[in-house]
């Protein structure tokens, strides 16, 4: 007889039942030989299940969280044979030891029913909690019973019913203490230790706001560690529930801490010293000494805080080094990087790097890669490739280590290029290096070209940070009210290159106030502003003379749009910039599909095939506030997006668009290139349009009037 366990537990006594089952059939169309006048097999202990677990007894019992269902498959005469079949009774029986230390015990017996069909048994609510319960079964028919499955070779099945919820968890940080104290913390990794207050726990469930729900499991002593890496700044709380044995969760403890920014670098250098300089001024750490190669005062890339970089020549003496190193630990989490403009793409080519004896503990830059530059970062002897360099392209590339994982990554303008790869760090106490890397032969790899805003972190780097340090305000280029066009020239409000009206094309302002119920009032009211262009659908159009955006480049293009026919007759665009063939992007309404499109061109070349991106929305028939579309090219993610009222497309809204090219032709609106020379022509109306370099965020474009 087995006994009780000892944690202690509530008992709760029991009162022996008998409990029928309802029938169950053999699959239909089954057609079976009977076997009679032998009494059945004895059951087999590996086809018994409790509650889906196989049967076992000793310490390998399972603890259960509810009362479970026991299953056997029972044999006939035949003892299961293909082609034979036994109509049997279960007779299945369940025992533990009681309050006052005497035999409790339970039994069913199933309807008759074929030995093909499993056999099953709800045990009672009666089951005890925290105690050892055994159960076994026989098949009997008008012949006899079967042995009992425990007997000979066979053995009881076990389990232990466990309801009791194990007590919450005590959670402790040294990293991150339950306090109110603001902590430098985006970026660091903080430990965790969770002790638990039962015996029996097996693991943890825990989450923390925003993140999704884990589990950790228990060391031998009950206890867990559990680590968080920070990515924003805010008030955090890790939520831990204790599991034990049978499933059953406790109740929750939540740990409640602070997080402030992520420590600054531990070196940085903005490289924006003055033309002569033989130093580079630290931000943090140590001056950097500049090689006779290195030249002070050289462009910066637009849009960013930078003023001005230097420029390596590739030689000998093109480097910057502090004299020592700035990753003190290269096994711990670290991030190296900055912004770069290669005037050479050749070969192998050095941004930063740290001295390893007569190697390199780690080395950012370019490397060729199949046929043509890619950026790289090496750790070790492990290496990340991707991304494409551009001779006289500025783009900011970083490299990362990450200890917790072991792995190195490779972002190039704030977004990972590459595959993730394993790495082993090597010590690296030597220098630090600026435009060259160590080799067993001395220096090589030599940058020639400008670098900027050189950072080096003893921390992750995460992606809000990394989308900061690689972005570039878009910079207004032009923005054309078209409340007003004396001279038939709409200005552009700072002063740029005005829109020229061509026939057909005039601007509307509504100097007299008008009853906005009235239908003639309503279908001329501006979309913005005082007024608005008016084109007729025929020749209507507005122009400037040159490209107002370069299409190669990073762009952002908006306008209002109205339409003025609530069910056009053929295509009609609304803005548009191309070339002499084609348009390099136009936005259109196409009215097969009743939907506005952004169209690439992937070539100034008649027929040149087209990246189109669709938003389905009806025509305005002359009502209404029109919509606001915009298109933004992303050169440094090779992307194309579509907007349509600030809005994208969460699928579809986007398109990868390595395919750009050059126009020359001026900005249009209300018309774009057919095959047929101009046409397209829009009729209604186009209002506040605005011309960017670079790429507008969304909530930017959201906040566009």
């Amino acid at each position: 007889m087995t006994g009780r366990t000892g944690h202690g537990r509530a008992r709760r006594a029991a009162t022996a039942v008998v409990i029928a089952a309802g029938t169950v059939l053999a699959t239909p169309g089954t057609v079976l030989a009977a076997v009679g006048g032998l009494p059945p097999k004895q059951p087999l202990v590996a086809d018994l299940k409790t509650g889906g677990a196989a049967c076992v007894s000793g310490e390998d019992r399972p603890y259960v969280m509810n009362v479970p269902q026991v299953t056997a498959r029972l044999y006939g005469p035949g003892g299961g044979q293909s082609g034979e079949v036994g109509r049997v009774r279960g007779e299945f029986e369940a025992w533990w030891q009681g309050e006052g230390g005497a035999e409790e015990r339970v039994t069913l017996t199933t309807a008759m029913k074929g030995d093909t069909a499993p056999f099953s048994w709800q045990l009672p609510s009666t089951v005890p909690d925290g105690t050892v319960v055994s159960w076994r079964v026989r098949a009997a028919n008008d012949d006899g019973a079967s042995a009992w499955s425990s007997e000979g070779a066979g053995a009881p099945c076990e389990f232990v019913y466990d309801r009791t919820l194990p007590d919450a968890p005590a959670v402790t940080s040294a990293d991150y203490p339950d306090d109110d104290v603001w902590r430098p913390g985006v970026g660091v990794r903080g430990t965790f230790h969770v002790t638990a207050q039962a015996e029996d726990v097996v693991s943890y469930a825990y989450s923390f706001i925003g993140g999704p729900q884990k589990t950790v499991e228990a060391g031998p002593d009950g206890s867990a560690e559990i680590r968080f890496l920070p990515e924003r700044t805010g008030r955090q709380t890790l939520s831990v529930q204790a599991q034990d044995r049978a499933g059953n969760r406790g109740p929750r403890t939540d740990h409640t801490f602070l997080i402030g920014a992520g420590p600054a670098p531990v070196a940085q250098w903005k490289l924006a010293d003055a033309a002569g300089s033989r130093s580079a001024a630290a931000e943090t750490g140590t001056p950097a000494r500049a090689g006779k190669g290195v030249t002070f005062g050289a462009p910066a890339p637009s849009g960013t805080p930078l003023t001005s970089t230097a420029s390596l020549d590739g030689s000998g003496h093109g480097f910057l080094t502090p004299g020592a190193p700035v990753v003190v630990d290269t096994a711990k989490d670290f991030a190296v990087g900055g912004w770069v403009r290669p005037e050479r793409v050749d070969g192998a080519r050095t941004v930063l790097s740290q001295d390893a004896g007569t190697a390199r503990a780690f080395t950012l830059g370019l490397t060729q890669a199949g046929s043509g530059p890619a950026w790289s970062f090496s750790v070790g002897g492990a290496k990340v490739t991707g991304g494409l360099p551009e001779t006289g392209g500025w783009a900011h590339v970083l490299g990362q280590y990450d200890a917790e994982t072991g792995t190195a990554r490779l972002y190039v303008n704030g977004r990972a290029v590459g595959e993730e790869t394993a790495a082993v760090p090597v010590a690296g106490e030597g220098d630090f290096q600026i435009g060259r890397a160590r080799g067993a032969r001395g220096y090589r790899d030599r940058w020639q070209g400008e670098i900027g805003d050189v950072r080096a972190y003893d921390r992750i780097v995460v992606p809000d940070e990394l989308t900061a340090l690689a972005t570039r305000a878009a910079r207004q280029l032009g923005h054309w009210a078209l409340d007003t066009a004396p001279d038939g020239l709409a200005p552009e409000t700072g002063g740029g290159a005005p829109l020229k009206l061509g026939a057909g094309a005039s601007v509307f302002r509504l100097d007299e106030p008008c009853d906005p119920l009235d239908l003639e009032c309503s279908q001329d009211w501006p979309l913005e502003g005082d007024g608005h262009l008016r084109l007729d659908g025929v020749s209507g159009h507005a122009a400037t003379d040159a490209p107002v955006v370069d299409t190669t480049g990073s762009f952002t293009v908006s306008a209002r749009v109205r339409l003025a026919d609530d069910d056009p007759a053929a295509p009609m665009t609304a803005i548009s910039q191309g070339g002499e063939h084609g348009d390099a992007f136009k936005v259109r309404f196409d009215p097969e599909n009743s939907s506005w499109d952004l169209v690439m061109s992937h070539a100034d070349e008649p027929g040149a095939p087209e990246t189109v991106l669709s938003r389905i929305e009806w025509p305005d028939g002359g009502m209404g506030a029109g919509h606001r579309v915009t298109v933004v090219h992303d050169a440094s993610a090779k992307q194309v997006s579509f907007y349509l009222d600030g809005v994208k497309y969460a699928e579809g809204g986007t398109a990868d668009f390595d395919a750009a090219w050059k126009s020359t032709g001026g900005l249009q609106l209300g018309r774009g290139r057919t095959a047929d020379g101009w046409g397209e022509q829009l009729r209604g109306v186009v209002d506040s349009v605005y011309a960017y370099a670079g790429v507008l965020s969304e909530t930017e474009i959201q906040q566009l009037p």
